[in-house]
């Protein structure tokens, strides 16, 4: 590998003297809930709930629970229940949805460890929380994201950047981000709507449990001692860059080449989190940047080799979840719509009604070539849309794999396109560490360091607690 990274200590402003305690948002605005607890629970003002099932509901401006033959055992306006043995006790969730508006979305129920904590929104609807030792959490983050039968070198640098991109949501290590505007804005009379999308919504809570923060599907993926040891072997080691705490985010297959965060996000750039071909040497046959169209197209058309093309499925169903088994063209891929279809989607999604649709232009490209801005060339209007997620929610009816793509009208020449064609490259927003090239780097024998200095440039471990004594 051309980096290595440098492990030990390094000057980061703040210590801890064990772990820290999160707080996990498991479901939001929902209407009523289902639980059970497997033993018995305590609110602060000992009210006791058994082992067994539960009910709560919202009752005008207060929570009520009752157990399974209706008795209402407790009512205030916030609970928290905190298992009497802590180490044993877990409550589960029935019908947590995860992958929400992805296109792998579906219910489970999930079992927790911790205190389980129910608010109502401003809307008068229940928030489930769940507040838990931050090693805990992470052992199920990295056992939810990809399967526990990973090799050790891929969970090992899991749990590094899932600590890393926890650490760095939480005070005092969070750092202000500036907020996109959810209002249009004209420039030379073309609107443009430019959006993204962050933590500015989570504010009853440090982290939700989807993957719009960080996978967390509860204990029962927990179970295999390579996650145990992954965690036990990097307790409190966190990725550090220029002394400030890494902001380690992740995707799951950045298409042949990983993307700077100022195309998802704010336009700010973070040394660590830039663009680089996932590879040892960069393909014949490709030039960079891919910031320039021609060379986005050749790219995206193209099937250039890098650690996250595999069709090894072998080594797929070893690495990924069930339910991520389920998408097999990820690293590119081929989606048609039709004139009615994209209008409507348009309609739906951002509240823009063009009329027929003459052209989708490419605008600007980050240096995955992932679009970071579209034209969108209708009858009545014309209308610039950003940045990558917005791009992707406007048109799919969950989300595109991701906004690396080349568009194809159909006919060819018309002046309304039939169908639109979008061949494009990746899933996900394609910035940090790609856990599909990841993986391969793993399989391959490169060890949980040079995994890190691949995606992470230029940053450094350092352990920041050394566990709950």
């Amino acid at each position: 590998m051309r980096h290595v990274l440098r492990s030990g200590w390094s000057n980061v402003v703040i210590t801890l003297a064990h772990e820290p305690t999160v707080c996990v948002g498991l479901m939001s605005g929902v209407q009523d809930l289902s639980f059970a607890l497997d033993s018995e629970f305590a609110m602060p003002d000992g009210t006791c709930f058994t082992a067994g099932g539960y009910h709560a509901a919202v009752v005008i401006d207060r929570i009520a629970v009752y157990d399974h033959t209706g008795h209402r055992c407790a009512e205030a306006h916030e609970l928290s229940m905190r298992p009497r043995t802590p180490v044993t006790a877990t409550f589960t969730i029935r019908g947590v949805t995860i992958g929400l508006d992805f296109h792998w979305q579906r219910q489970e129920d999930q079992q927790f460890h911790g205190t389980l904590r129910l608010k109502r929104d401003t809307q008068g609807r229940l928030i489930v929380l769940n507040e838990i030792a931050a090693e805990t959490y992470l052992t199920s983050v990295i056992a939810s994201e990809m399967s526990a039968t990973s090799p050790p070198a891929l969970l090992k640098a899991h749990a590094i950047i899932s600590r890393s991109w926890l650490l760095a949501q939480l005070p005092p290590w969070k750092v202000a981000r500036v907020k996109a505007s959810a209002q249009p804005y004209e420039v030379d009379c073309e609107r443009h709507l430019i959006r993204w999308y962050d933590q500015e919504s989570h504010t009853e809570f440090d982290v939700c449990a989807d993957d719009h923060c960080q996978r967390y599907q509860g204990i029962a993926k927990a179970t295999a001692p390579a996650v145990f040891e992954a965690m036990h072997t990097t307790t409190g080691q966190v990725l550090v860059y220029d002394e400030a705490l890494c902001d380690a985010r992740f995707s799951k297959s950045c298409g042949g080449m990983t993307e700077a965060y100022a195309a998802a996000w704010e336009d700010r750039q973070v040394p660590y989190l830039t663009a680089r071909y996932d590879g040892d040497t960069f393909p014949a046959g490709f030039s960079l940047p891919l910031t320039d169209e021609a060379n986005a197209t050749r790219w995206i058309l193209g099937a250039p080799e890098a650690f996250c093309h595999t069709t090894d499925h072998a080594m797929l169903a070893r690495v990924l979840p069930g339910f991520d088994q389920e998408t097999v063209d990820f690293y590119r891929w081929r989606v048609t719509l039709t004139q009615v279809q994209a209008q409507e989607l348009l309609r739906t999604k951002l509240g823009l009604d063009v009329g027929p649709i003459h052209r989708l232009e490419p605008v600007a490209r980050g240096a995955s070539g992932r679009l970071v801005r579209l034209r969108i060339v209708g009858e009545r209007e014309t209308c610039v849309i950003g940045k990558e997620l917005e791009i992707r929610r406007a048109l799919s009816s969950s989300h595109l794999y991701s906004a690396a793509f080349v568009v194809q009208p159909e006919p060819h020449h018309a002046r309304v396109p039939e169908h639109f064609t979008l061949i494009g490259a990746g899933w996900g927003h394609g910035v940090g560490l790609c856990q599909i090239g990841a993986a391969l780097m793993a399989a391959r024998g490169y060890a949980h360091e040079h995994i890190l200095a691949h995606y992470y440039t230029g940053a450094t471990l350092h352990t920041l607690y050394r566990g709950t004594p």
